[in-house]
């Protein structure tokens, strides 16, 4: 966590205190309003690591992943929906382009909301998405399985694979149209408010200015390798608001205590761990702290539920909602390595209940 104040952190405290909580149950069965996203666009929290010279606050990244846990705890579907805003700014930040050039300070200043639809790249070998040279751009045919915020995005950043297992990254309006027909929104256990749908990309063409970089798919798997490996602050988030949950209900203040202890605890050696300066070293250990993150989220949540006692089992219960975006957190962005890991240790007898 800061060790300072921030504004940003101070404006996600309020959005999260005034606007994403009190209607997080509400959003979690009818969906992520357009409102919310609007109040996100204007607080500036989307420019959080974005170059200042651009509009961005370029902050630092403990400023990002407390805001980042604000977001989460209050309500973990708007969260997810602007956490894919990041990375799409992150990658223009760091390949000159003519698309950086026309985007980077829309996005930036919370002019335009990104998504990302890049997830089955990590596939590879297997190719669902193709990029084919055509006609002085890109054609991508394929299916996108998940992209989160649609209806809500201005934009998103699309990801094919050449023939030659080159990664092609491009930026392309988020609407239906010839050559892109989104699935219904899909029916989810947890985040069904975040809009998830799949993407049928039949022929879709975007200019070569709107590619942002063309990589080799092991280079894209070294740079992606810690974005997985290491411990998502949503998982602190969510953890520390069913805590607050377990903390105000009757016998339930050493309970929460204990795992409270637990949760910093792991959280400081895993933010110490995310801040090395070499960010695809020392895997073992990130994802040994990832599968204990893993472990107080389950444990802190599992309490919420039980000193909830029967009204936990309510849809608009907010241990419910709780429980059920820790389930989600247990496989966002989930790759071979981390899955391997997490059952490693779940056979070991090292994770907590469910």
């Amino acid at each position: 966590m800061t060790t300072a104040p921030h504004a940003l952190v101070a404006r996600a405290r309020k959005l999260a205190r005034v606007v994403l909580s009190p209607h997080a149950e509400h959003v979690d069965q009818e969906g992520v309003p357009a409102s919310h996203v609007e109040e996100i666009k204007r607080s500036g929290l989307l420019g959080v690591g974005a170059p200042a010279r651009y509009g961005g606050a370029d902050a630092p990244a403990a400023v990002a992943r407390e805001t980042a846990e604000i977001l989460a705890g209050a309500c973990c579907s708007t969260w997810f929906v602007q956490t894919q805003h990041h990375t799409p700014v992150k990658m223009l930040a760091t390949y000159d382009s003519p698309a950086r050039e026309k985007l980077l300070r829309p996005l930036a200043t919370g002019e335009l909301l990104a998504g990302i639809a890049y997830a089955h790249v990590r596939s590879f070998p297997r190719v669902p998405v193709r990029a084919v040279p055509e006609r002085g751009g890109w054609r991508f045919d394929g299916t996108v399985p998940w992209y989160t915020g649609w209806g809500l995005n201005d934009v998103m950043l699309l990801a094919g694979v050449t023939e030659t297992g080159e990664v092609v990254f491009a930026f392309t309006e988020a609407r239906r149209r010839t050559g892109l027909r989104p699935s219904p929104p899909m029916r989810l256990a947890a985040l069904a408010a975040a809009r998830t749908v799949s993407l049928e990309l039949a022929g879709l063409w975007v200019p070569q200015e709107a590619v942002v970089v063309r990589v080799p798919h092991d280079d894209f798997a070294r740079i992606d390798l810690p974005r997985n490996t290491n411990a998502s602050p949503a998982v602190f988030g969510v953890a520390d608001a069913a805590l607050d949950l377990v903390q105000a209900a009757p016998d339930g203040a050493e309970t929460a205590r204990a795992l409270r202890a637990r949760l910093d605890e792991v959280r400081r050696e895993a933010y110490a761990l995310a801040d090395h300066p070499v960010p695809h070293e020392r895997i073992g250990e990130r994802l040994a702290l990832k599968t204990r993150a893993y472990d107080v989220l389950r444990a802190a949540t599992t309490a919420a539920v039980v000193a909830g006692g029967g009204r936990s089992m309510a849809l608009d219960n907010r241990a419910q909602r709780l429980a059920r975006e820790a389930v989600f957190l247990l496989v966002q962005g989930q790759t071979a390595d981390v899955r391997r890991a997490h059952l490693d240790a779940l056979a070991s007898g090292g994770a907590g209940p469910l």
